[in-house]
């Protein structure tokens, strides 16, 4: 192992721990050795352009970035928004999920994964995750199955590309459509092609903490040009003359005269739109630079108990994109029960910041779904159009109620620097040896 300027590795792990008055692992900050996205001049002077043309509004800018974004993602569509969210909402409705329908969805992930679909009437039903990979677990999918099961929602989770083998046969039986979330896996491979590449549509966030970031935005890709041409008339009216082709559809958004389905207006500010393509000549190099580096940390990491990574196999075939809020497994049965929050604050003290909880906390049981009438319909917004109760206990998902005390965050690393990096896994490493100190 390489040593780093003053302490080597196995030096740093036998030292008193931080907590209890010992050095700190890490002694000073690398802001840098993590800051996110990775904005050059190029970046600066594409937005300038924008705002002195005045485009903003515009869209000739952000067709071309949906170009370059369905060529790099091996899909025939892509359409732009304003945000994830949006783009999810639109992903829903073009893959026809209408009022009372229902979709599967995993309970541990963000409320925009899934929560729009009260916007457009349908519902959700949470299924639990599998404890490895922390995404929807096939296993666990055909039990909420219903004759109002219209879709099942699959969220690749913290970049880790969900087994889209078995999911994709659950619906090929049951006649479902697949609508990926890839807001956290934007790059990530499963056997060989991109994610959201599966799925009959896929949405997706490139908001500023995303690992694909560029301000605001969000995307949509589909092989389907139906589904393609149902996502425009949805939001984009004002391409609803030009691009959609289906008689169909262009009648029902009134071709000439066009308005949105949905209500609303889909639309990406330029300024993102321009960003996001200079941004993609270089998304490549750098995520590869991002999993050398938390390849490196993991690797250092081997043998540690009480921790496990959070990463596939390796020849799997399956890889983690940009690595997006990179989790650790805490497994506190080898650290003789040892409190995850005491695990963690010990980490933290050692002068790595990111030591927290590491996942969402668990949907299935929140008041919102469960409680909260959105619409004064009378009765929990999530069984306004249903008819039997959806509602969902925690403990109707254990996986999911108790993750948050099973997984931490770990360094999420922008650059591969070796000294640096075996610095933060000492860290983890000296926590973990010297656990029964912690008791």
């Amino acid at each position: 192992m390489t040593s780093s300027a003053t302490t080597t590795f196995d030096e740093i792990i036998n030292q008193p721990l931080a907590i209890q008055g010992g050095p700190k692992a890490v002694p000073q900050d690398e802001p840098d050795l993590f800051k996110w996205p990775i904005v050059t001049d190029e970046d600066e002077q594409a937005v300038l352009d924008v705002l002195r043309n005045g485009n903003m509004s515009a869209g000739n800018i952000s067709r071309e970035f949906e170009a370059e974004w369905a060529s790099y993602n091996g899909v025939k569509h892509a359409l732009s928004y304003p945000n994830g969210t949006m783009a999810l909402t639109a992903a829903m409705y073009s893959a026809g999920l209408r009022r009372g329908d229902e979709m599967i969805c995993q309970s541990i992930t963000f409320w925009a994964s899934a929560l729009q679909a009260f916007s457009i009437g349908a519902t959700i039903v949470y299924a639990d995750i599998d404890p490895q990979t922390l995404c929807i677990d096939p296993k666990d999918i055909e039990r909420h199955i219903t004759p109002r099961t219209k879709a099942i929602l699959v969220v690749h989770y913290c970049g880790y590309p969900a087994d889209m083998d078995a999911i994709t046969k659950i619906a090929e039986k049951y006649n479902l459509k697949i609508i990926e979330d890839v807001s956290h896996a934007h790059g990530a491979m499963y056997k060989g092609r991109m994610v959201g590449s599966f799925g009959d549509v896929a949405g997706m966030s490139m908001m500023s903490g995303k690992s694909f970031a560029i301000g605001e935005a969000g995307m949509l890709v589909t092989n389907n040009r139906e589904i393609y041409e149902q996502a425009i008339s949805f939001s984009h009216y004002e391409r609803s003359d030009s691009d959609i082709k289906n008689p169909k559809i262009r009648q029902a958004v009134g071709v000439g005269r066009s308005l949105p389905l949905g209500g609303v207006k889909g639309r990406l500010n330029q300024t993102c739109a321009a960003m996001g393509r200079i941004q993609l000549k270089y998304y490549p190099k750098r995520i590869e630079q991002i999993e050398n580096a938390m390849t490196r940390f993991w690797d250092l990491l081997e043998g540690t108990p009480g921790i496990r990574p959070h990463r596939p196999p390796k020849d799997s075939g399956l890889t983690k994109g940009g690595w997006y809020n990179a989790l650790g497994h805490y497994l506190p049965e080898e650290l003789e029960n040892l409190p995850h929050k005491k695990f963690v604050d010990a980490v933290a003290a050692e002068g790595v910041g990111s030591a927290i909880h590491g996942t969402n906390f668990p949907m299935h049981d929140h008041p919102v779904l469960n409680q909260t009438d959105i619409y004064g319909d009378g009765k929990p917004t999530r069984i306004a159009f249903s008819d039997r109760d959806l509602r969902q206990t925690a403990e109707s998902l254990p996986i999911s109620a108790g993750i948050l005390e099973r997984a931490f965050q770990v360094p999420w690393f922008k650059h591969d620097r070796p000294e640096s990096i075996e610095r933060y896994a000492a860290a983890i490493r000296k926590v973990a040896i010297q656990a029964d100190k912690l008791r």
